[in-house]
């Protein structure tokens, strides 16, 4: 193991755009879902759509979290639809579950998205047995990453310390609070959105493929 990971003994991974990559685009299905609700429920143009769930999504930290704070939206409704997405463009990642697999110490998802949908992800890239637990949007109270209280509920709910825990996420911001309650943070910078000033102080590694990353920390000293 490298050594400057030695004690980290609890590995959270994030879930789109991070243990698949980017260019998969599946997101981007589930994006576009998005701005087709919106214009349906708003009575709004599919432009005008875009622009009011990209507002919600930088200040809120999802869409959906907007779209409940001003419109009552019902949250399994949303998610539901939103997330009716075919997995055709995601493929069984071998060499991912390996590296996963090596790593000492439990293993966890912790996803702004809800826990059937992450199944199927998992199942689809090979990963459905890779982790100990999903720690979704409905076990955040509705209150999603980067709010601060989805950290300390993720750490309350599975004991986890967090000066010995790692968290691997695509959107930068949602590392911020990781860093501040003491956890080692991986930024995958793969080319998933990222919103306006982005800080980057609260990163301590930046990887463009995760599954060599963690091939190589375990095989360094």
């Amino acid at each position: 193991m490298l050594a400057a990971l030695a004690h980290i003994d609890t590995w959270i991974f994030d879930l789109d755009n991070t243990l698949y990559p980017a260019r998969a685009n599946l997101f981007a299905r589930i994006d576009h879902r998005m701005t087709d609700y919106v214009a349906r429920r708003l009575g709004l143009p599919w432009d005008e759509a875009r622009v009011v769930q990209k507002g919600y999504f930088h200040r809120h930290g999802t869409t959906l979290t907007g779209l409940m704070a001003d419109h009552g939206v019902d949250p399994h409704e949303f998610l539901a639809e939103v997330h009716d997405v075919e997995m055709d463009v995601l493929e069984q990642d071998a060499p991912l579950a390996a590296a996963i697999a090596q790593l000492p110490g439990r293993k966890l998802v912790f996803t702004n998205g809800d826990k059937p949908y992450a199944l199927r992800v998992l199942d689809r890239l090979g990963l459905g047995e890779s982790f100990e637990a999903v720690h979704d949007i409905h076990a955040m109270d509705l209150v999603p990453k980067p709010h601060a209280s989805a950290y300390a509920g993720l750490c309350a709910a599975f004991g986890i310390e967090p000066t010995r825990a790692i968290f691997f996420e695509d959107m930068a911001r949602n590392l911020t609070p990781a860093k501040a309650i003491g956890m080692t943070t991986v930024w995958i910078d793969n080319g998933s959105e990222q919103g306006p000033e982005v800080e980057r102080a609260h990163i301590d590694f930046t990887v463009h493929d995760l599954a060599p990353w963690l091939q190589h920390i375990m095989e360094a000293s």
